[in-house]
This record gives C-alpha cells, structure tokens and sequence, in this order.
C-alpha cells in the first residue's frame, strides 16, 4: 500500500486479511500495511495536539472522527495478533525495527494528547465554572432574596393615601 501518510480518510488503511499460513510475504504485507497506519494515525494526532495547544476546546476539534477511525483499525490489527489470527512475523529485521520505532513514536504522541486533552478538559470546566459564578453574581445581585429564601431587603409599599 503505497498511501501518502498525510492524505487524511483514506479508506485504504483496512487491516490485511488474516495470514495464518505464515506466508513471509504477505507478514511483511501486513507489517507495511500497519506502519502506513500509525503514520498516519501519528499524523493525526500530531494535528490535533497542535491545536489544543493553541488552547483549542477539545470539543471542537476536526480530528476528532478521523483519530477514532484510524485508532478503530489500529485497534482491530492488534486484537488480531493477540488472537494469533494474524502474524506480524517478518524476516526484514530492518523492518521489524521500523515497526518498534513508529509503535513507540505513537505511544509518545498518544501520552502527549491525552496530557493535552486533559488540559483542554479542565480549562473547559474552569470557563463552564467562571459563567455559572458570573449568573450566580448577577441573580445575587437583582433578587430580594438571600440564599436562606428570605427577603434580604425591606418590602417598599408603593400605595397611595388617596380617599374617594
């Protein structure tokens, strides 16, 4: 799969069918198939965290579809491997080792945007709570009552002494 790893919602990027022959081939297949994968999922996830670095909310991030489809895959090939119903076995020790390096180079894009997301998180919360103080200010400020339901000012009697 020759996939340009920038080129975000490919529908490529499904995991190769299972290989329990063994055949070197199409391991190293599947192997190619998975690196083009978490590049791009890399990719992704990088874009993300350059936007909730600029202080983005969470909520309103673009990539957020496309890392949960990407990470769906992810995920499927390597439940695949766990259940041996897919190798990942290859002779090629320099790709085996290119593999290890974009797993790792994953796994440190992965903290960084659970670490950003975390952050964007709490400032969403601290916003969500400076709004609620600011109308519990302004409510506090126009009622007669006190927070105990009971009138904190004097009732003003606005009637008249006028007889008929």
């Amino acid at each position: 799969m020759a996939t340009d790893s920038k080129s975000k919602g490919s529908n490529d990027m499904t995991p190769a069918p299972n290989i329990e022959n063994g055949n070197p081939a199409s391991s190293e297949l599947r192997v190619k198939s998975l690196i083009v994968l978490i590049d791009e999922l890399i990719s992704v996830v990088a874009d993300e965290n350059a936007e909730l670095a600029k202080g983005l909310p969470a909520s309103r991030l673009k990539q957020v579809d496309e890392k949960n489809r990407l990470a769906d895959l992810f995920e499927r090939c390597v439940a695949e491997c766990a259940a041996k119903t897919a190798s990942l076995h290859v002779q090629d020790r320099v790709l085996r080792e290119e593999l290890m390096e974009r797993i790792l180079n994953l796994r440190v894009a992965m903290d960084e945007n659970l670490l950003r997301l975390r952050a964007a998180i709490e400032a969403s919360n601290r916003r969500i709570e400076a709004v609620m103080q600011a109308i519990r200010e302004q409510i506090a400020s126009v009622s007669p009552y006190g927070s105990g339901g009971r009138r904190t000012t004097q009732a003003a009697s606005c009637g008249t002494n006028v007889r008929a």
